[in-house]
This record gives C-alpha cells, structure tokens and sequence, in this order.
C-alpha cells in the first residue's frame, strides 16, 4: 500500500487507523489496522465495527444483508451477553451485604420523613432539604451494619450544618441534633469541628459548593469525611459495631435558613471514593450505557479521520480502496442509539442516573473540554439523540446535572483557563442553541433554579487559595524574588479562567433573552429573562440582613448575574439580532455606544418607583417604607412619567466632563461621537409613549471598546474652582428649570425589558451580592497593610533585642503575622481577579456618574426623591469607594472625581443632612464619605472647587454634631484644619485647607446661635468620653491582666477624646472672644474639662499601666502615648492667653480668675505642675512649641498666685449657705420660675442648653429670676 504515495494521518492510504487495545478476549496485545481492505480478501467493513464494538479480531464475518441499523443490533445483541460475567459489568450481590434500604419498592434511598424534627421543606424529593427551624435534623431510609459505605452532601450554603452517621437510638430535638450522642457522629465545616457528643477540631472551613463526602468504614470502625475529593482524614475511630437492623443510618443537623442536597447514589458521586460503596445501588444497566456510548465514542473518532483529508480519501474510494464512512455513520449510529434508548424505555427510572453520569462524560468527551470544541460532532449527536423520544427526560437530567457542576467544579491552575466551570457552561450554551432544547428547559419546573445554577461560581476557602496561588510577593517583602513573576503568572492565568466563565454566562443569559416562549399570546424578546430577574429579587429580599430569610440565591449568582447586566449596558450586547425590542438607538455613523457611555440627553421612567409592584413595595426607600409613603404623598398620575435631563446639566459649566465635551471622562478616553445639542430645558418630563423615553440595546461595537480605553488619559488637568455667579436659594448650585409633565401616549408593553430595568435590578444586585465582597475585600486590604506594618515592626524589635526568651516571643509573633499577612495577600488577589478587572471599573465609573445624575435631577421633586429606594444611595456610596480604594488604582486620585464625579461631591454635601432621606444610616453614609475625602489632598481640592461644598458644608457640618454623627464631623473638622493646633503632628503643618477653616471661623462667628449649639453639644461629648475612659481605666486596673477588647475600648475612647480636644482647640484658636467676651458659663464649662481630664491623665495611679494600656503588642511608644491629649491642653491655654492679651483694652472674663475659683485648688495646682513638667520633658531644643511652653509657665505662675490669694482670703465666716448646691463655687443668685427652686445663674444657663425642665423638680421652667431683679 505505500507504493500509492499518499499518506493519511502518517499512515499509508487505506489506513483509518492504528488500534493498540488489550483483546478482552485472550488478554493479548493486538495491534491490528482498519481500512477498506488491509488486504484483498478481509473487507474492512467488519475490522471497522470490529474496532468500533471493541471486538475481537476477525469476531464479525462478512454480512450477508445490507448494514443497517437491525445489523448493528444484531451484532450487539449476539455479543453483548459475553461480557456480562465480567466483574466490570456489574457488581457482586456479596459486596452489597450489610444494608437494609427500609419504607421504598425500587430500593431508592431517600429522607425518612418519619424522622423529620424542626421544620423542613424539600426541594426536588428527596435530595435537597432546607431547615426552617432553629434547627432541623432528617434521617435517611437506609441502615448500616458492615462494609465500607459513603453518601455526598452539596453544600447550597455554607452556615452551620452537622453532617453524619446516626443509630434510631440517638434522639432528635431542637438542642439535640446529629453528633450529640454517644452513637452519633457530624462535621461542621462552619465552626471546623466534629462532634460525638463533645466538639474537637477538626478538618476545614467550607464554602458554598462544597461536595462533602461522608464514608463509614464498618470493618475498621471509622469514620472519614473528604472536602472535594481531598481526605480531611479520620475523623472517629472506635466507632461501635452493630448488629444486622441496628446499624448506622446516613443523618444530618440544619440550623435555620441552611440548604444542602444529598446524593446516597442515584447520581454519580462527584468525587468517588475507592473502597466505598454509594448507599444506593447504581442501575445494572449502567455498564451497558457506558458499553455503547464508548461504541458511539470510537465511531465519531473514525469518522472525523475519514474527514480529515477529504481528497485523499476521495481518491482510496475511487480505487475501491477506502470506503466512505458517512454511509456507514448513519446505519451504525443509529443502531448503537436504538439499542441505547431501548435500554432506558425498559427502566425509567435509570435515566436520572445516565443522565447525570454517562452521558454528562459522553457529550464532555465528544465537545471537548479543552478548546478547539468539536462543535460540529457535538451538533451531529444532539441531532441523532433527539430523533428518539426517550432522549428527551434523558436531556433533562443531563441540563440539571450541567448547572449542578457549575456549582461545584472549582478552578484548577494547570487548568485553566478552561477551568471551573467554563466546560460545563460551554456544553450547555451549545445544545442550548437547539430550539427543541430550549424549549424543554424552559419547560421543566426548575427552569430558574438551573438558571441559577449555570450562574453559580464555586469560591475558594484558605485551603483552596493555597492550592491556587502556591506563591506569594507583596511590595517590600523578603521572599523569593521569583515569587513574584510567579504570582503574575498565576493571578494571569487565572483571570483568564474566570473572564472565560464570564463570557459562557453572557452568552447564556443572551440566549434567554433572545428566546420566545412558545405560549399565546406572544411574548416579546427579554421577557423570560425580565421575570426572571423580578422573581430573583423577590427571593432575595432580606439577603443584606444579618440573618437572611431561608431560600436567598447564592452570593454567587447575584455577582454572575450583575456582572452579566453591567456588560451589557456598559460594553453592549454582543447580539444585533435582539435589539429589535426596543425602538431605534442612538447611534450615528453605524457606531453603537454602551448605555452607561452614552452622552447628550438620559431618561429614566419614574415609574419604576412610584408603581405598586410586589417585587419592589418592600423595598425601603429614602423617604420611609413605600406603603408609609402611598399614605402620607400618595402619587397617580406620575407612573406614566419619564424624567429627562442633559447629561452633566447639574455641573458647573466651566467644569463640566461629560460623554459630550472634549475632555471625556475617566471610563472613556476618546470619541467622536456627537451626542446632539445641548437641550434649552436641561431637565423635563415626558410621557412614557413619546420618542426617547427609553434607550434600546444596542450591539457591542469596536468603538466602545476604543471609547472606554484609558490609556490615553490627560492627566494634566488644570485645578480651576467653580466660578459660577449663577445662585439657587434653595440647592445653591447650578439652577434646574421648572419640571413640567406630559400627558401619556404608551402602547408599548410592560412586558418589555428595558435597560433602565436592567440599570435598576444591576444597582440592587451590586448591594445584595457586591457590596459585602468589597467591604470583605477591604478589609483583607486594610489588615494586610496592618500585617506589613506589625511584621516590620516585629522585624526591627527582633533586630534590637538581645535577650533570648524575649527574642523567641518575637519570633513566634513574626511567624504568626507572616503567616495572616500571606492569607491577606492571597485573599486580596482573588478579590481583584474577580472583581476589579479594567471593563469592570469602567462600566462602575460610569454608572456612579449615571446614578448620581439621576439623584441630582430627581432631587429637585421632592414627591419622586423620597420614592426613590435606599438602595441606590448605598449602591451608590459603595461603588465610589469600591473603585477609589482599588487596587491597582483605576485612575490616579488627581482627576478621579474632577474628571466625571465632581457631581458625587455635590451630591453628599448636599444631602448628609437632608431632612427627606429618613433613615440616619444613609445620612451617616454619606458623612462618612465626606471624612474619608476631605484627608486626601486630591480629593480635599475637589471639594473646595465645588460650589456646593463651599457654600453649604462648613454650617451644615457644625448643625449635624450630635449625639449619632459627632464622630464623622470632629473627624471632618480636624481633617480639614489640620495643622492648627498643639496636638496634631510633631511638626507645625500649613492647614489642609485655609479655605474652608476661613469658611468654618466664619461660621463661628456670623452665627452666634449655631455655633452654641455646638459648642454646647461639643463639652457634653468631651464630658461623656472621658468619663468613659476613666471607667474602663478603673475596669482594667482591677481585673489585670487586661482582656484584649477591654483594652481596643479604652483605646477607641482615648483616641476620640483627643480628637474632640482638639476641636476644642481649634474653637479656641479661631474664636477665642466665645469664651472671652462671651458668657462666662462658656469659659467655665472648659475650665472644669481641662481640670477633669488633667485629673484623671496626671494623677493616674500608676503612670506605665496608663501607657501600656494605651499601647497594643509590638506597637511603639510614639504611636500612642497620653501626649496626644495634654497637647491640645497646652494649646488651649495658650490660645486664651495669647487673646486676653489682645482683649486687654476691653472687658473680659479673667481666665486665671476662673481656674482659681474651681472647688478643688490643690487639684488644680498639681494638674498644671504636671502639664508643665510634662511638656517640659518632651520639649525639643528649636521646637515651635517653646513659646507655648513659655505661656504655660506663665499661667501656671499666675494661678499659683490667684490660689494662693483665694487660701488667704479664705479665713472670713463661711457662707456655705448662701453657695450654689450644684456646683459649690458661686452664690445662688437665681431662681426658676413658677417652682421657685434657688442654684447658682451659671448651673441654670447650663442646664437650660439641654432641658427646659428644673433639675430639682422636673417642672416645665417659664422663666429664670436674677436675685438682682434680671430676668434670665
């Protein structure tokens, strides 16, 4: 044959194939070739279906009928029977010895419902259960004597469950549940313990995913548990024997709202076990099945040789040398499929079984797991299954078994990236192309739940990561420098891994939305994904509780599913044959942009929040709970309503950076694109019906990506503050017209998806299924930067101490902090893999420039602003804090806010203490956002170039210090005047900003009764703090050793003291006539702080057990030490010196004089003895703070004097009587009216800042009576 020339696959022509299989027959090593004819006398017909059965050689004769699918049986029929006695056909009835399956016919395993105590709901009987109860525990029907025995558990979720072996005798109750008793045995990878009637660790922590496999070894008297195949080794030994109907029976615990399916064997295990047998037999056809779609395997790897090279084959056929086996294909094919299909029909029950298992690995093998997909045989399969009507509960159980790998695949390195779940999803999205297919899913009654379930991610836990990243490198660390190009390839590899799974869950989602059921009347494109995403809402509400309600979708899922939406409108749909649902885009020269990146005019239909729809009504919104809101500003008409506005029409026109303008945003870097004129009514409404209320899905274009590119950023971007001479009187920004409304022209169905839709159901997913995953990833990224700093700190100890056992502690904490500090970085990469990738931030950039628009606009009407749902608000907040502290940093800070988020600034100063928005939380939120801001330089220039800002936060800052919010706003204050006082660095700094401390002297002064309230709420804060940190000072001192969180409290209260201090300071500095030229009850209340706190700070019992409190393990001396309060003291004093020397010339409360007059002299004198020596000790030659030290001495000399002046005085009669009883230092000169109650004026004024009421009596106080006939 070589004398042809040709060679095909490396063999000569004629060849198909080279087979090297061992001949079951004999057990003897065959090589034999298959071709038309490897001869002149043997036709290779028969040596091709030799090879395709997996036959004998020369076991098929030459037929004497045509080949058709009745030969095919025949041949498998008459051979298949010799293969029955093999060991690998079935299993032994002996190895099945020791189990009594109890209450069912067919000898399926299932729940006992009779064992059934709590509250438990089935999903899928009898697989997945849901604890309803505090606690529900469920046995199964099977019972276990002897023999090695194993059953799987899917963890739905991932809270306490104990999952076990029990006996009948172990009783269940709501405080006794698996493991609890003597014959009783769980795991719970919640609390990593096991129990048997007491806990002990053990194993690992487990995740949503997780296939836990539960294995009893009877013979030995074991106890094993497996976390995804890997053994967590034994867990009990010694486990009692039992006699036949007493054995062990498969048990598990739930604790409320946990969710889990067990497989005793009617699957396929995921991760079988070799020596355990499933609780449940698998069908006896199973190894058929297996048998003829191996046949069908080796038929379809034939055939694709006959293709590979089509002319030469043609040739060998032309000289009758190669057959064609296209028309062999479909005789043997189908025979093979009719005897497979014939096999199931005789047993329904096996199709589960097939469907999850052989057939599941059938179309993996065909498909290919690995790319290129062999897209072209797997269509050829599909095709041929579906011409049998049994494929198509077959098909169903190999959809469910497809979204339930999705759940539990997880990613392996050498993998990817086609890794995790991507084959999975792969596999589905293309036999879900088949109409037919399609169709059945969509009608099986677990439609959404598979839905879920292909959206599903499996997560790593400590384990996993470790297996994932196998080397770690952070910035500044001593590990192997290779460490670091390994970790690029790794985290690469793997974000490519997940970027593919993304793709396979868009290209899923698309084929849902593009599908019409077939149901009258006709639906449009979108809507089963509409319903969908309303039923997936509905379910999940409550999911950001501490305790969520039981049936909530997997964290998963909710990040699948929004990271679907937020490509869709921020990249576009990758489908142009979809976009016919909505009416015609905005587009110009055939170029498409993302919804997100759309400039010129935006639309909302206010609508969406002012209907009465069951997914939404509970949904809190910013003015109250929605059924309040119905009664108190009820809406009709304004549901046909669509809110327009013109992008950036809230901005500063000189400032502005909008889709439009020539310096694009920061989520895109070039267009041109012209979005249309700039409207004369920058914001209106419109009825629902009229052109442009809504924006249709555009396809995904090369533009967009081009447009979102920030490559090319101008980073140079000139600082320019507003300079608007444009006023509001009531918003005090840039004016809106009047809104007016349209009548409504709407024909278009609410069935209709829309992208506002998706916009909306995208910001709630970001706050039930994003937003915890930030905040978790913030805080890996703050603890690992806490870890960097400790082990540094441990480092440089460990390099200066010389004693052994303190050097050997250092080294076990160094080791304990290297070991958390690479936890956090692995921690921190798989956060960044998964959710920062670039096209993520930029669709999130500009969806906070589009949601904080929105709010802007909306903020105007205040009937629609307080509809609006909290969520948006904390989406909102989230998204912009999420992106800033990303890490790498999407944009630098200098042009993060200026360059599309100025309006961000405009939006929380202008609403951190808006009346309408309800709830405290978001108004805190939105403080809290401030302070975080106004520390950074980049940003704190933001600010001061926003006219909102300028002219309403200094005011609004000083009326929002109250008992909820005086930490964020002293915080603000400090930030913003930092630099102005004693306390706040060891070197003098300029202020972080001269304008707005100018802003908040103003404030002071212009408004007299503010600024009292203030201070008022300001000495009651200070009061209560350091009374709070004397209190947990005299805890610790009498329960030494001191407990960790006792000392993290007295840390937080010290630290909050110094900082309100401080803005003691500041007031002092800045407007030092309140407490000179004011009333003197204003000097006076400062007076008895400072003497409070230098009481408890100077004369503490033992001054090292006051610092060591202070400080925590391995911290420095310097971090913290009680200099951080007597600083701003000495500034104080200092302040008020300096300005009574200025107000020499006018009358003025004697400062010396009200420090003399205190109760508690001697108190005094030491207190100021100790200020100074304190200071004098950690005074440096050259420092700034030599002049204030020198006005100390000069204080403390004159109230030496005054006190000693007040001793001498002290010798006339004591009028004790005529004293005030509050305070024992002035003379009762005052009385309330009508009770007529006496105390000191000063006590009075005091006490009428807080209470209108007598402290004596309670009564309502009318007036207050002067002895010297002044009325209060």
């Amino acid at each position: 044959m070589a004398e042809d020339g040709l060679r095909l696959n490396g063999f000569s022509p004629g060849l198909a194939i080279i087979l090297n299989e061992e001949d079951r027959r004999d057990n003897s090593q065959k090589t034999h070739l298959v071709s038309y004819h490897d001869d002149i006398r043997n036709p290779s017909v028969e040596r091709t279906l030799e090879h395709v059965f997996d036959l004998p050689y020369k076991s098929i004769h030459p037929p004497t009928c045509p080949i058709d699918a009745d030969f095919v049986r025949s041949v498998l029929k008459k051979e298949i029977p010799k293969f029955r006695g093999s060991p690998n056909w079935a299993c032994s009835d002996s190895d099945r010895d020791g189990i009594c399956v109890s209450g069912v016919a067919d000898g399926a395993v299932v729940i006992d419902e009779a064992s059934i105590c709590g509250e438990v709901r089935s999903f899928k009987q009898p697989l997945l259960v849901e604890s309803l109860a505090v606690f529900s525990s469920v046995r199964a029907n099977a019972c276990m004597w002897k023999g090695k025995w194993m059953y799987e558990v899917l963890l739905e979720t991932c809270g306490i469950q104990q999952l076990g072996w029990a006996t009948l005798s172990c009783p269940f109750t709501d405080h006794k549940v698996v493991g609890d008793a003597e014959d009783s045995y769980a795991f719970d990878g919640k609390r990593v313990k096991k129990w048997n009637k007491d806990a002990e660790k053990y194993g690992q922590s487990w995740v949503v995913g997780d296939v836990i496999g539960c294995c009893i070894d009877l013979d030995c008297g074991e106890i094993l548990y497996y976390r995804n195949g890997v053994s967590l080794g034994v867990a009990f030994d010694k486990v009692r024997k039992m006699g036949p109907g007493l054995g062990y029976y498969p048990a598990i615990s739930l604790s409320q709202g946990e969710r889990c399916s067990m497989n005793f064997g009617a699957h396929p295990f995921k991760y079988p076990v070799d020596g355990f047998l499933p609780i449940q037999a698998p069908p006896m056809l199973n190894f058929h099945v297996n048998y003829l779609l191996q046949c069908l395997l080796r038929l379809l790897e034939v055939h694709s040789i006959d293709k590979a090279d089509s002319s030469s084959v043609e040739k060998l056929r032309r000289l009758k040398r190669f057959a064609s086996l296209e028309e062999l294909f479909y005789p043997v094919s189908r025979g093979i499929c009719e005897e497979l299909f014939s096999l199931i029909d005789e047993q329904p029950r096996s199709a589960e079984y097939i469907g999850w298992g052989p057939l599941v690995s059938f179309l993996l093998e065909v498909f290919r797991m690995q790319a290129l997909h062999d897209y072209a045989s797997l269509d050829r399969v599909v095709d041929l299954f579906l011409e049998f009507s049994g494929s198509r509960s077959v098909f169903q159980h190999v959809i469910n078994a497809l979204s339930c790998s999705c759940k539990t695949t997880p990613l392996v390195l050498t993998e990817c990236p086609y890794s995790g779940s991507y084959p999975y999803l792969a596999l589905a999205c293309h036999i879900l192309r088949h109409e037919e297919l399609m169709i059945l899913w969509w009608k099986s009654g677990d439609f959404e739940s598979l839905l879920e379930g292909f959206l599903s991610r499996k997560g790593p836990n400590k384990q996993d990561l470790q297996r994932l990243m196998p080397s770690v490198w952070w910035p500044g660390s001593c590990e192997d420098m290779s460490s670091e190009s390994s970790m690029i390839l790794t985290t690469t590899a793997l974000s490519g891994a997940i970027n593919k799974i993304e793709e396979m869950h868009r290209e899923l989602c698309c084929l849902v939305i593009q599908f019409t059921p077939p149901i009258t009347p006709t639906q449009l494109p979108g809507s089963l994904f509409r319903t969908f995403l309303q039923n997936l809402i509905l379910k999940n509400r409550g999911a950001d509780r501490n305790l969520s309600p039981p049936g909530v979708s997997s964290n998963s899922v909710l990040v699948s599913l929004y990271t679907v939406i937020l490509h869709f409108l921020s990249e576009g749909f990758p489908m142009g044959d979809i976009c016919g649902w909505m009416k015609g885009s905005r587009t110009k020269a055939g170029i498409d942009e993302g919804f997100l990146h759309r400039g010129g005019q935006q639309s909302f239909p206010v609508g969406l929040f002012l209907r009465t729809d069951p997914h939404r009504t509970d949904i809190s919104r910013l003015g109250g709970s929605f059924n309040h809101l119905l009664k108190s500003h009820p809406v009709n008409d304004r549901e046909t309503e669509v809110v327009q506005w013109e992008e950036g029409c809230m901005d500063d026109e000189k400032t502005k950076i909008t889709h439009s303008t020539e310096k694009k945003p920061c989520c895109c870097s070039t267009s041109d694109v012209d979005f249309g004129r700039t409207s004369k009514d920058p914001i209106r409404y419109i009825s629902k019906g009229s052109r442009g209320h809504c924006s249709p899905i555009p396809e995904r274009s090369a533009h967009v990506a081009a447009e979102c590119s920030t490559g090319s950023l101008n980073d140079e971007i000139v600082d320019k503050p507003s300079s608007s001479d444009q006023s509001e009187s009531d918003f005090r920004y840039r004016p809106v017209q009047t809104l007016r409304s349209l009548p409504s022209t709407s024909h278009l169905s609410n069935a209709t998806l829309r992208e506002e839709e998706l916009l909306d159901a995208m910001l709630l997913l970001y706050h039930l299924g994003l937003s915890p995953n930030f905040k978790q990833a913030s805080y890996y990224m703050s603890h690992q930067s806490q870890s960097i700093s400790l082990l540094d700190e441990t480092d440089k100890q460990i390099r200066e101490r010389c004693c052994t056992e303190e050097l050997k502690r250092l080294k076990e904490a160094r080791n304990f902090y290297r070991e958390e500090l690479i936890d956090c970085v692995r921690q921190c990469s798989w956060y960044r893999i998964t959710l920062c990738s670039r096209w993520k931030q930029r669709g999130m950039y500009a969806a906070c420039m589009w949601i904080v628009q929105l709010l802007l606009v909306l903020s105007k009407v205040d009937s629609v602003f307080i509809y609006i749902p909290e969520f948006y608000l904390e989406a909102l907040v989230d998204c912009f804090h999420a992106l800033r502290r990303s890490d790498p940093p999407f944009v630098s800070s200098a042009i993060f806010i200026k360059q599309g988020l100025a309006s961000f600034v405009t939006f929380v100063v202008m609403h951190f203490n808006d009346p309408r928005i309800s709830s405290a939380d978001l108004r805190d939120l939105l403080l809290q956002s401030i302070s975080v801001l106004v520390q950074y330089k980049d940003y704190l220039v933001a600010f001061e170039s926003n006219e909102a800002a300028i002219q309403q936060m200094p005011r609004a800052l000083l009326a929002a210090f109250d008992n909820r919010s005086w930490i964020p706003v002293t915080n603000i204050i400090l930030r913003l005047c930092k630099g102005s006082g004693s306390g706040s660095s060891k070197h003098v700094e300029a202020s972080s900003s001269a304008l707005f401390q100018g802003l908040l002297r103003d404030a002071f002064v212009h408004d007299e009764g503010l600024f009292s309230a203030f201070l008022n709420r300001l000495f009651n804060t200070l009061s209560w703090t350091m009374t709070e940190f004397s209190v947990s000072i005299r805890e610790m001192q009498e329960n030494y050793p001191v407990l960790e969180m006792q000392q993290r409290k007295c840390c937080v209260i010290f630290d909050l003291s110094c900082s309100l201090v401080r803005v003691l300071e500041l007031c002092t500095c800045e407007i030092p006539q309140a407490f000179l030229l004011g009333p003197e009850m204003n000097l006076r209340r400062l007076t008895e702080l400072i003497v409070f706190i230098l009481n408890h700070i100077a004369t503490a019992a033992d001054a090292e057990f006051f610092d060591l409190l202070l400080r925590r393990q391995f911290q420095a001396p310097e971090k913290i030490n009680r200099a951080m309060i007597l600083a701003p003291l000495v500034g104080i004093i200092s302040n008020l010196m300096d300005a009574s020397a200025d107000f020499e010339s006018r009358e003025h409360n004697d400062v010396v004089g009200v420090f003399a007059s205190m109760d508690c002299p001697a108190t005094v004198s030491c207190g100021f003895q100790y200020l100074l020596s304190y200071n004098r000790g950690v005074m440096r030659g050259g420092d700034a703070s030599i002049v204030r030290v020198r006005l100390l001495e000069t204080f403390a000399t004159c109230l030496t004097e005054a006190l000693e002046r007040r001793g001498s005085s002290n010798g006339a009669e004591d009028k004790e009587e005529s004293y005030c009883c509050i305070c024992y230092a002035c003379d009762a000169d005052a009385q309330f009216e009508p009770c007529r109650h006496i105390s000191c004026f000063g006590c009075i004024t005091r006490h009428l800042l807080n209470s209108q009421r007598c402290f004596f009596c309670n009564m309502a106080v009318i007036e207050v009576v002067r002895f010297d006939g002044k009325e209060g």
